[in-house]
């Protein structure tokens, strides 16, 4: 309960050139600095903020230079914090101080965000842009603000960061001993880890460092601290054997990230020709298996998209409602990710890749669990249509290829690690938090979608809120069909949504069509098995649906 109290989620659409109210500043510095700084702090630190814009007759500028200065006196005192103060600044500035300074560069920064629409009639007039890095709010604080910026991304050349190494190893130690913990002491042969192309630039390479964890290798830099390769660590130092993975890239990771491309591919080549026992190298005794049966290229483990196509189909799939089976999803998944990169992926010196099914289809039917991470606070599974298309497809293609629990007379699930990216300390001594899947969805579901002050706020969005809201009942049964989705989720979206009147007749005034979709897919849980609802719920969402397709039908006739 009190971690569903503390649970962050967006206030509604963000409207270009809207300063902050005094109420949303305090909830991100809350979020931002946790407990290090009371309420009552934080209240100060905007009230002191309202009083230096009156007495300037404008935005101020924070005193960051202080901070600044101090940490560049460090740098040369060998750390000495005292010494440094000392010898630079006659000023004994606490840690409150230093917090409340940076609490009030975050606020002036965040008040800048009226700039926003400047900035976008200043492009619109083929002006100049400033530039600025692009981030996560929470993790990268100050140096993502302001907004209304040229956003650019990172040398793709040096990922991971020294910071993504270390979480992303961290990580990888907590998936493997929450695996362990649950399969008695036994290792995992094959994980598969997603690699999509916007977490990668916002956690500077988080996700990689997770393969490479996993595997047992570290990145190799030249003196310019560019990534040369990574270099497989040996077992005596490693201590457990080599996880094979399943890298599932995104369309946009592929074709943006191919020298990381060819540095894992080349990683795996030298994994599977190592002189090791295969009991200790499961990427050996997998590729060992695959050319005993004649495959080509055995180390293939970078699966996609066909050149230049993007997606798994399975949101759209899912949209349309043209689906029977659950086990379906998972194999059009496969069929739209069987494509494998590389080095020596595409001949004649293109970039192009190879149809690889029975590689890809070998690594699924050895996958016990699958790495997802989410890489910012403002969007989590609940809210986007590719996570249930590929991570709970990928889920449900590598639970096709198990055998059947004599139990359950089910196939054995397969587990997905949810990794938070923005959750957890920065030091290096913090546990990365790693949660299983249906953990996350039914706190995301609880803390947004079925929170009546997430509801309210997408209400006061009109058409556009509306849309969310009918977005995320579809992504819903996305995943109830490759996951589990537990019953109170249904019965509390239909009490909120559309059996609540007031709610309804918003929701129907505002969209029309966004409204008939959310009944829509409520009644399709049911009649698909996904929710256990009584006559009486089903009776009325059908009443409710046959009034929203006759509205609809009168909105598309009045405009001819």
């Amino acid at each position: 309960l009190v971690e569903l109290e503390a649970r962050l989620f967006s206030s509604g659409l963000h409207t270009l050139g809207a300063a902050p109210t005094d109420e949303e500043l305090s909830s991100y510095l809350n979020a931002y600095f946790n407990d290090r700084m009371s309420g009552e702090e934080i209240e100060s630190v905007i009230d002191a903020w309202h009083q230096q814009k009156e007495t300037d007759g404008k935005q101020p500028t924070a005193p960051g230079f202080l901070s600044w200065l101090q940490n560049f006196a460090a740098s040369f005192m060998g750390g000495n914090e005292e010494s440094s103060l000392g010898a630079v600044v006659a000023h004994d500035a606490t840690e409150k101080d230093l917090l409340k300074d940076e609490a009030m560069q975050i606020v002036d920064l965040l008040g800048k965000n009226v700039e926003e629409i400047d900035s976008v009639i200043n492009v619109l007039d083929g002006g100049y842009i400033k530039p600025a890095p692009g981030g996560d709010l929470l993790r990268d604080g100050t140096s993502v603000l302001p907004t209304g910026r040229n956003i650019h991304a990172l040398d793709p050349y040096r990922m991971p960061s020294a910071g993504a190494w270390a979480r992303g190893e961290r990580a990888a130690e907590e998936i493997l001993r929450q695996h362990l913990k649950a399969n008695d002491g036994a290792y995992p042969e094959t994980v598969a880890v997603t690699l999509w192309g916007l977490d990668t630039i916002k956690t500077r390479g988080e996700s990689i460092a997770i393969v490479l964890s996993l595997v047992g290798a570290r990145p190799v830099k030249e003196g310019t601290g560019r990534t040369v390769c990574y270099e497989l660590i040996p077992l005596n130092e490693l201590g457990r054997p080599r996880i094979d993975v399943l890298a599932s890239l995104s369309g946009i990771f592929r074709d943006s990230f191919a020298n990381v491309v060819d540095l894992l591919d080349d990683m795996f080549e030298r994994a599977a020709i190592a002189g090791e026992s295969p009991d200790m190298n499961y990427i050996k005794k997998h590729a060992m298996e695959l050319e005993a049966g004649g495959t080509e290229r055995p180390a293939a483990r970078l699966f996609s998209n066909p050149p230049g196509d993007y997606g798994s189909m399975v949101n759209e799939v899912i949209g349309n409602g043209d689906w029977d089976e659950s086990e379906a999803l998972g194999e059009i998944w496969k069929g739209r990710n069987a494509y494998s990169y590389g080095r020596k992926e595409g001949g004649g010196g293109t970039r192009s890749g190879t149809a690889r099914p029975e590689v890809l289809d070998k690594l699924l039917s050895t996958t016990e669990r699958v790495v997802q991470e989410i890489d910012s606070v403002e969007y989590g599974l609940t809210d986007i249509q590719e996570y249930y298309a590929n991570t709970g497809a990928l889920k449900k293609a590598a639970e096709n290829r198990k055998e059947l629990d004599s139990s359950t007379g089910k196939a054995k699930k397969v587990a997905v690690s949810v990794i938070e990216a923005f959750g957890g300390a920065s030091d290096d001594s913090s546990k990365i938090p790693v949660r299983d899947v249906e953990d996350v969805l039914r706190m995301e579901y609880r803390s947004k979608f079925l929170n009546p002050k997430w509801r309210d706020a997408m209400l006061e969005q009109g058409s556009g809120g509306a849309y969310e809201v009918s977005q995320r009942m579809t992504a819903m049964v996305g995943w109830a069909a490759t996951a589990d989705v537990d019953n109170f989720v249904f019965d509390q979206a239909a009490e909120r949504y559309a059996l609540d009147e007031d709610v309804a007749n918003k929701l129907q005034k505002s969209n029309p069509e966004a409204f008939k979709n959310i009944v829509r897919r409520l009644l399709e849980a049911s009649g698909r098995g996904m929710w256990d609802a009584d006559e009486e719920t089903i009776e009325k969402l059908k009443s409710l649906y046959a009034d929203a397709d006759d509205l609809v039908e009168q909105v598309a006739s009045s405009f001819g």
